[in-house]
């Protein structure tokens, strides 16, 4: 069979801010915010600089070279390189995780869609009940399942639909629009939030490190953060890294992701924790986190707030271009994984794609409403999900990468493949990270993340000293 010729961003720009958008998504909105108030915040930022600069910088380093070597997705790289049978897992396990991630990423990208519907054309009494009774209003719209399968079935549509239309087309032209519009959108919210009364006590709390603060949580939390933030172990920066063109410089691409998503991490800290501190002097950050920060307590911040429903519309319309490009992203794998192993065609691809975000969808839509009394492991569907990939499949399926690139590949073949088209500047420190110390972040996470649900969903008193 005649191989088919394969898709290629049109040069580093369109890969930088491609990458970018996958990596900057809902975790640097609602989870980087909430982690650094509650692990020490000034150094919570400095250890998660450090990490970005360090273990973060060589994963996406070697992924995406793994990528551009082998011209393929996950199964393929590891099939091309000639790793055997158990180690191939890894290849699976890494790309199975889009397929889980992406259903419930719609879910919440639906109801990042219906809070920006209701500030923009809600009637004021609704669009009060969002910002004053937020618990009672986002209880209550999780709760409808007809509104929960619309919402997410939109923004899932939409997912697919950029995806169907190609790398070119699709992927690379859509976050040439909607990063350059995220980065105003934070910029704007950034400035309104730190000049808000009351918002500098917040803001000295985020920014200047106090190493009282400083725990060996606040390692493993950034750690945990870093990890999933720059899409390490999702499939995407390989399958990326495959269209990536041979003369695109590795290095300095993958530098700019990471800063571009560090800084809107950065951003994404001084709109909320400066605003919280505004609203009662934090005390609702440092206990809330996840979707109550996001869909409960910051609308009430924005309710006591001048302009309430303006600054609601820029803040969930930022978000949702943030939740868009990661999930396409995400999509983009699951549909690369179709072309490369099934032999199938973009479109088709792309539609089994959105066959499988639909029908995976509807457990995490339907689980907090229809399917509410089934709780696999004491938890709702979009929960276990999201343990099962970021706390147990990522780790792994990381672990296996690096074992393929040092054991199979060899690193000399990677720093080759890097280096043919880049200075590779810090080489000796990827060298260092990937042989010394990726292995041991990881076993890190995965045992840690363990012990958290464990502690969690079955009260295990013992192991609440291990929680991130």
């Amino acid at each position: 069979m005649e191989q088919k010729e394969r898709s290629t961003f049109s040069g580093k720009i369109g890969f930088v801010l491609a990458a970018a958008g996958s990596a900057v998504g809902l975790g640097n909105i609602w989870r980087f915010p909430y982690l650094a108030a509650k692990y020490g915040g000034g150094v919570f930022l400095l250890v998660y600089i450090l990490l970005a600069l360090t273990f973060g910088y060589s994963m996406i380093m070697a992924e995406t070279a793994l990528g551009r070597m082998t011209g393929k997705s996950p199964i393929g790289a590891y099939k091309k390189v000639g790793a055997g049978k158990v180690l191939r897992a890894g290849g699976w396990i890494t790309s199975i995780i889009p397929f889980l991630i992406t259903p419930y990423y719609c879910v919440i990208g639906g109801w990042v869609l219906k809070f920006l519907v209701e500030y923009t054309v809600g009637h004021e009494k609704e669009l009060v009940s969002v910002s004053a009774d937020g618990t009672s209003y986002f209880s209550s719209f999780v709760g409808d399942p007809v509104q929960q399968v619309v919402y997410f079935a939109i923004f899932a549509f939409l997912t697919v639909l950029i995806v169907y239309f190609g790398v070119n087309i699709g992927v690379e032209k859509v976050s040439k629009v909607a990063m350059p519009i995220l980065v105003v959108l934070c910029i704007i919210t950034v400035i309104y939030s730190v000049t808000r009364p009351g918002a500098l006590e917040g803001v000295k709390y985020f920014i200047i490190p106090d190493f009282e603060n400083f725990s060996w949580m606040t390692v493993v939390a950034a750690l945990g953060q870093l990890f999933y933030s720059l899409s390490i172990a999702m499939g995407i920066m390989i399958t990326f890294g495959s269209y990536m063109k041979k003369e695109v410089d590795i290095e300095k691409s993958t530098t700019q992701v990471e800063i571009f998503d560090t800084a809107i991490a950065i951003m994404a800290g001084l709109m909320v924790i400066p605003a919280v501190f505004a609203y009662n002097g934090g005390s609702d950050i440092r206990e809330t986190a996840g979707p109550s920060l996001m869909f409960i307590s910051l609308p009430n911040v924005f309710n006591s707030m001048g302009f309430g429903r303006i600054i609601g519309i820029v803040f969930f319309l930022l978000v949702l271009f943030a939740a868009l490009t990661s999930a396409v992203s995400l999509a983009e794998t699951m549909t690369s994984i179709f072309e490369d192993e099934a032999g199938w065609g973009r479109r088709a691809s792309s539609l089994a794609s959105g066959a499988v975000i639909f029908i995976l969808g509807l457990l995490s839509a339907l689980g907090f409403n229809v399917l509410s009394n089934v709780t696999p492991l004491g938890m709702d569907f979009l929960d276990f999900f999201d343990f099962l990939t970021n706390s147990i499949m990522m780790p792994i399926g990381a672990i296996g990468t690096i074992v393929l690139i040092l054991k199979v590949i060899k690193i000399e073949k990677i720093e080759a493949e890097i280096e043919s088209s880049s200075k590779f500047k810090r080489k000796k420190l990827f060298e260092i990270v990937l042989k010394y110390f990726a292995i041991a972040f990881l076993v890190i996470i995965l045992i840690s993340s363990i012990l958290n649900t464990l502690a969690s969903s079955f009260g295990i008193e013992a192991l609440k000293m291990f929680i991130i």
